[in-house]
């Protein structure tokens, strides 16, 4: 049996599911690789749909949800140091590990084994970009390292610290991951696109209904700002704009739902990007029942 197993996919294909009824059949836990929901209180605009970690009246663990308060900062460097700690706490306990996610970089930290170190404030740096124009900073940061994350690119803070990294000469620190000598295997869950889209529509709707608005509001009220939960992008960068009046009601439904199915696609694209790097990933029908997709991951195990 392999010693990690890694289901990813775009938003809204089941990922979660699929990766709980895979860890109630293997005596599996899961490792949440999802840039948002390691933030406590911001559960419906980052989908943790922890009900599917209930899987016949059991509970499946799962890591990495929950780990930071808003307004923390979190990146991929954290990450693979948590990841880490979860992997090798859940191997001494006698258990299997299952990765499920969406955020590329993140699960590419893991698969590819990237080597990285902790990259402190540069304020010198900081100060000489501030200077500089949002499509200057976009030059730098092009001129430094290809950009595939987007969000790098369209919030000014994170553009400067995406810099800010990229400039700085990273030592190879004495832990990373290490997969080449471990039995690893990556499945990833495909819809079409037209699928996909139809299902980031309906969900979007479910959890306006479901309070999403209100947990915005919940946080900006626990003393966040406005600028702070839009930095989060996608559902918290709209919503927020809602509340505030910059947009009404209807605007901020049109342009978060077409920003979702935007991402969706940026996720597909960094996927297949990783199968160019040498990642093999066996691709599952997103239509197929969950007890046939459940059989397609293990006769491919």
């Amino acid at each position: 049996m392999h010693e990690l197993i890694t289901i990813l996919g775009p938003t809204a294909t089941g990922k979660t599911g699929l990766a709980a009824a895979l860890a109630a059949k293997i005596d599996a836990e899961v490792i949440s690789a999802d840039s948002r929901q390691v933030y406590r209180g911001m559960d419906l605009g980052t989908g943790k749909d922890l009900d599917d970690y209930i899987v016949d009246g059991k509970q499946i663990p799962c890591h990495l949800i929950d780990i930071a308060d808003p307004g923390e900062e979190y990146n991929v460097f954290r990450f693979q140091q948590d990841f880490l700690k979860a992997y090798n706490d859940i191997r001494e306990r006698g258990k299997k590990a299952i990765m499920c996610g969406g955020t590329g970089m993140y699960l590419e930290s893991v698969i590819l084994g990237y080597r990285m170190s902790d990259v402190s404030q540069n304020e010198d740096l900081r100060k000489e970009l501030e200077l500089l124009t949002d499509d200057e900073l976009n030059a730098r940061l092009r001129s430094l390292r290809d950009v595939h994350n987007v969000t790098d690119t369209t919030d000014r803070k994170r553009l400067i610290r995406a810099i800010e990294i990229s400039s700085s000469p990273v030592p190879h620190p004495p832990h990373h991951i290490d997969l080449q000598n471990t039995n690893h295997k990556v499945f990833g869950v495909s819809l079409p696109r037209e699928e996909v889209r139809r299902r980031i529509t309906s969900r979007l709707k479910q959890r306006l209904k479901e309070g999403m608005v209100e947990e915005v509001k919940t946080l900006l009220n626990s003393g966040l700002r406005p600028e702070q939960l839009e930095f989060y992008g996608l559902e918290y960068k709209y919503l927020t704009q809602y509340i505030v009046g910059k947009i009404n009601f209807n605007e901020m439904f049109q342009l978060l739902n077409i920003a979702i199915h935007q991402f969706a696609k940026r996720q597909m694209t960094w996927f297949r990007r990783m199968e160019k790097r040498g990642v093999a990933i066996v691709w599952i029908d997103g239509f197929l029942p969950l007890d046939e997709k459940l059989i397609v991951i293990q006769n491919n195990l």
